[in-house]
This record gives C-alpha cells, sequence and structure tokens, in this order.
C-alpha cells in the first residue's frame, strides 16, 4: 500500500511554535462567579493560556515534548516549553483545576496527564531540561489523577459523543498516563470502572457513526480503551462482538469548508480513528486495521496543509499521535 509520508519534525516543531506564540483568539471556559472574577486567559492559566484554548495549549506542549524527545533539535521550541513548563506556572494551574474539579473533564484532564507523562519520559532519556519539566508538570498529573477516579466512580453512563466529552477517550490516555508514571492504584481503579462500563457491550451500531463535527469515533475509542484494559485473551472475543464489522469505521470523512472550526472535526476524526486502528491492529494482530488505518492516515494528512486557526490549533497533536501509533 501507498503511504502518504508524515510531515518532518521541523514542520510539528514550527506549528508547536506559532501555537505558543499566538494567545488571541482564545474560546475562553471559566464560570465568574462576580465582576471581578472576569478576568483574561493568562490571569486565569499562567502556563497554558495560549494555542486558541486550554486543552490545545496542553497538548500543544505535549506534542513540542514530543518532538523533541524524537531526535528534533529546536532552541526556540525547547526555550518556549522552559518558559511554561515552570512549578510557579503550574501550580497556577493546579490550584485552577482543584477550585474548578470539573473543568476540562476528562478530555483536558488527559493531555495534562500525557503531557506530564512524556516530560518524565524525556527526563528519563537524559534531557536535563525535560527533567525540570518532569518536576513542574508532576502535581499537575497527580491532581488530575486525584480527581478522575473519584469521578469515574460516579459515573453510572458513558459518555459516547466524537467530541470533547467522550469518556472512553478520556480515560484511555488517563490509564496510559497512570501507567507511565508508576500510578499504580490509580491505573487499578481504572481499569475496573472500564470494565464495569464497557466490558459488557455489544454490538456497536458503527451505521450511525459519523456525526457532523465528531473528532472521535465513540466505538473506536470504547475500544481503543478495552485494549488498554484486557489481556488478549480477552480482548479478541470482546472486540469480534462489540464491533463485528470494524470496516463500517474505516471510510474517511471529507471537509466542505475547512474554514468551519466544527467541519474541520471531521479531518481530526480521519487521523483519531487511524490512531486507534493502529494500536488495536497491533493488539488484535490484524493487519487488516493497520491497512485501514493506513488509508485515514493519509486522508488525515491532507488536513495539515491547511493554515486556518480552526485547524493549525490542534489538529498536528493528532496526525503526530496517529503516525507514531503506526
Amino acid at each position: 500500500m501507498t503511504h502518504l509520508a508524515p510531515p518532518p519534525p521541523d514542520r510539528y516543531a514550527a506549528v508547536v511554535r506559532a501555537n505558543l506564540t499566538t494567545p488571541w483568539p482564545y474560546h475562553l471556559v471559566h464560570l465568574a462567579g462576580s465582576p471581578d472574577d472576569v478576568r483574561t486567559p493568562v490571569e486565569l492559566y499562567p502556563a497554558f493560556h495560549t494555542s486558541f484554548d486550554w486543552h490545545s495549549c496542553v497538548h500543544m506542549h505535549w506534542l513540542g515534548v514530543e518532538v523533541l524527545a524524537a531526535g528534533h533539535e529546536d532552541d526556540a521550541l525547547r526555550a518556549l516549553l522552559s518558559a511554561n513548563l515552570t512549578p510557579e506556572r503550574v501550580a497556577g494551574e493546579v490550584a485552577y483545576l482543584r477550585a474548578h474539579p470539573a473543568f476540562e473533564r476528562p478530555y483536558g484532564w488527559a493531555w495534562a496527564a500525557r503531557l506530564a507523562a512524556s516530560c518524565a519520559a524525556a527526563a528519563a532519556a537524559g534531557d536535563p531540561a525535560a527533567a525540570a519539566w518532569a518536576e513542574a508538570t508532576a502535581p499537575l498529573a497527580r491532581t488530575v489523577l486525584d480527581l478522575v477516579v473519584p469521578w469515574v466512580a460516579r459515573t453510572e453512563h458513558p459518555v459516547r459523543h466524537g467530541v470533547h466529552s467522550n469518556t472512553a477517550f478520556g480515560l484511555a490516555l488517563l490509564l496510559t498516563a497512570a501507567d507511565d508514571l508508576g500510578h499504580d492504584d490509580v491505573a487499578d481503579a481504572l481499569r475496573t470502572h472500564a470494565r464495569r462500563l464497557y466490558g459488557a457491550d455489544r454490538g456497536w451500531p458503527a451505521a450511525w457513526e459519523r456525526s457532523g463535527h465528531d473528532f472521535l469515533s465513540p466505538g473506536l475509542a470504547e475500544a481503543d480503551l478495552m485494549a488498554r484494559v484486557l489481556p488478549p485473551a480477552e480482548l479478541a472475543p470482546w472486540f469480534a462482538a462489540f464491533l463485528p464489522r470494524p470496516g463500517d469505521l474505516t471510510a474517511p470523512a471529507r471537509v466542505v469548508d475547512p474554514t468551519d472550526g466544527h467541519a474541520v472535526h471531521l479531518d481530526g476524526l480521519n487521523l483519531s480513528r487511524a490512531g486507534a486502528l493502529f494500536r488495536l491492529a497491533r493488539a488484535l494482530d490484524d493487519p487488516g486495521l493497520r491497512d485501514a488505518g493506513d488509508r485515514l492516515l493519509a486522508a488525515g494528512l491532507t488536513s495539515l496543509a491547511n493554515d486556518d486557526f480552526v485547524a493549525t490549533h490542534w489538529l498536528a497533536s493528532f496526525a503526530w499521535d496517529a503516525a507514531t501509533s503506526r
């Protein structure tokens, strides 16, 4: 099969640098308690106040760490990360999350934990700057991991939308980050609750996907989570019963208006589906899923040519995730 080559690391680095130096426009999600509580993004979020919104800013920092960890050297990018990922700035983020425990649940939580895990991995690989970032972001990870267990314990019905509120996508990233950071108690609890919420699911209605502004596949996000929860002997029969026709979820989506922020979500859907399929192909030893992922990745990578901010503030992170999951 012919593959579209992913962009080189320097292109991803350029996207991150541009985002981390773009404070406006910013989609502010803040419940103001009084007129005095109406503040600017940088006042509310001292580390994550660029890149259009909080969660995109978090995962742009994650992408920057990942690009550097892959061997790309970029002094300007490294300086931007070092300026934001300090104990003082991240402490402001931790305080905000503690004061607003439903903020960015679970999507932003998941990227925050993943950022901390990537910093820790880069530090363990010998990057001294990453060691400072890991120290700064460790309390951030601890905060979201403290919040997620009681939240998911109260959850009787998972959210199955194809956007930020999707429960399975958030739990998958949080579970892997808990594993990577050595928070075994949290990881064990998340596995238990994932089994409770999804273990009995059968016959996912794949034909009902996709909605017009999905950037996640609810079916594949759930399967991707369960691949992190179930041992291989359990995963194969669970997947066969849950998604007997995975091909129904592999047709690339098309974006008609690349300047429409909701429509562009479908570019992200191609990329997130590709990443999930690659991981499932590896877990299930299924080359057909890998081939389907290749087709979706090729379709999704074309969206990186869209230079509108509705695309550039987030799609590169999903492209990197998909390409590195292959």
